[in-house]
């Protein structure tokens, strides 16, 4: 079949060329955009009176036609791509009149309309998966409340801190994540239709129905920009990209922990594979693609801004490369938060061997400093120095010795024992005890038990409101283009 476009062009179309300039992933995945816009679109034009009412009428009569069928692959690739397709088959429906609806606008509007329709729903469809692994990294909390293990920095045991609160510090980056993400929807939800190729169009049209229509909460006036304008798509690339640099962070202390040099969780079966010759191997693929693929993000986002580079105004085809980059970003994040999900809710947590570990490399130095501090009055750097020196001469083994070393040193190092001027073996006591040291941390933000238990609850609060708040957002959505599929089908019938 002749391509309805190549009226300009004597020559058919060189094959390699076609294949060359295809994107049959990224056009499926804006099928159903495309139709929303027609029908949007035709709508408006009877409105108007742009197009007779009877000619909007067996347009949209085709289209819904086309939206129940759906568009098979073999169909795409006889085209130039979906939205010359859904023209044709309309076409090959109704007759000529079925080119009418492509007055007033170009592919260029059209296309930056369905990309934006289009990302809006993953943005949400995203932000609904986040909810999902914030409440469950949340419950996680909870079921595994009090359990100690060792917090570190530089991979190194440096003071015991609650699980709860070393996995929620992962919920509040998730919340950073769903804060860009919906920050960013706001300047994706805007209508380019209308602005035709870049000129915008001679027709009277009306830009704010079909906006309305499609559930788009403003326009992007300038019809340059309006066509031309991929900074939305990589606003929102950004934002995901991110998303997965803090998942691959939890991925990666999921991997770690697993292994036999910790110990500390064991992840589900169904959730890992073996080796092809070591039958005793279990390996932790899921998580290990998930810090491999936020490297593909990481791809898909610098060709991105390669790609947008220095391109000049109006529209250029360039941008198609984008939209590549988009719709595999967006399937490889729902995908991996949906998955990240199953496998918290499954972990097995080897609570002993945590605390075991907690214990070790002298966690609760730094306590014992504070307590000298405040038991004595000397310097903290003084208090740092001679903790450290007792840290050196491994000292931290007997504890019913370690008041009698720190005096020793402390003799050394200011002539004076701290048990002579307010240390005590009491104090010393409590300073090394693991769980001692976990209620002092009670500062805003801190590991104590009451302040882990207050900020997982303030969580849940916030996430509720998020989770209202999506709701609300997506039911918008959801009643503009039920009202636009009624208007269509009214005048259908």
């Amino acid at each position: 079949m002749k391509d309805i476009l190549r009226g300009r062009l004597k020559e058919e179309e060189d094959k390699l060329f076609k294949q060359y300039t295809v994107s049959l992933d990224v056009d499926r995945w804006l099928f159903t955009a495309d139709i929303y816009l027609d029908l949007a679109h035709v709508t408006m034009l009877g409105e108007c009176g742009i197009i007779g009412k009877e000619d909007a009428k067996k347009i949209l009569s085709g289209l819904l036609e086309i939206k129940r069928d759906g568009i098979k692959k073999e169909e795409l690739e006889i085209y130039e791509d979906v939205h010359v397709a859904i023209e044709s088959r309309l076409k090959e429906k109704i007759g000529k009149v079925g080119g009418k609806m492509h007055t007033a606008r170009s592919r260029n509007d059209e296309v930056a309309t369905c990309l934006r329709f289009k990302l809006r729903d993953e943005l949400l469809e995203t932000t609904n998966s986040l909810i999902k692994l914030r409440e469950e990294i949340i419950n996680f909390s909870e079921r595994n409340f009090g359990v100690i293990i060792p917090g570190y920095t530089h991979l190194q045991h440096a003071q015991p801190v609650l699980l709860s609160h070393h996995i929620m510090a992962h919920h509040d980056a998730f919340k950073r994540d769903f804060d860009r993400l919906l920050d960013s929807y706001k300047r994706v939800n805007v209508s380019p239709l209308g602005s035709a190729a870049f000129a915008g169009t001679g027709f009277k049209i009306d830009r704010k129905r079909t906006a309305y229509l499609l559930g788009f909460d403003d326009l992007i006036e300038n019809s340059m920009d309006a066509v031309s304008a991929r900074d939305f798509i990589l606003e929102a690339l950004s934002a995901l990209s991110i998303l997965m640099i803090d998942v691959s962070r939890m991925a990666e202390e999921l991997i770690l922990w697993s292994t036999s040099e910790f110990n500390f969780i064991e992840i589900k079966d169904s959730f890992a594979s073996t080796s092809s010759i070591m039958p005793q191997k279990k390996n932790p693929d899921a998580l290990e693609l998930m810090r491999a693929r936020s490297g593909s993000l990481i791809g898909y986002l610098t060709a991105a801004f390669s790609i947008c580079k220095s391109l000049p105004f109006s529209y250029n085809l360039d941008n198609q490369e984008v939209s590549i980059h988009i719709f595999r970003s967006v399937e490889i994040v729902k995908m991996t938060l949906n998955l990240l999900n199953r496998i918290l809710n499954t972990l097995r947590v080897n609570e002993r061997e945590m605390e075991k570990r907690a214990k070790e490399g002298f966690t609760v130095a730094t306590e014992l400093a504070d307590t000298i501090v405040r038991e004595t009055g000397i310097p903290f750097r003084t208090a740092h120095s001679i903790v450290g020196e007792l840290a050196r001469e491994g000292g931290d083994g007997d504890q019913s010795q370690i008041l009698e070393k720190l005096d020793e040193i402390s003799s050394e190092k200011i002539g004076k024992r701290l048990s002579k001027i307010g240390l005590s073996e009491e104090t010393v006591k409590s300073a090394l005890d693991l769980r001692e040291n976990i209620k002092r941390r009670d500062n805003l933000g801190g590991t104590s038990y009451l302040e882990v238990k207050r900020m997982i609850e303030v969580r849940k609060e916030e996430l509720k409101k998020d989770e209202e708040k999506i709701g609300e957002m997506t039911n918008k959505l959801e009643r503009r283009l039920r009202g636009l599929l009624e208007i269509c089908k009214s005048l259908h019938q």
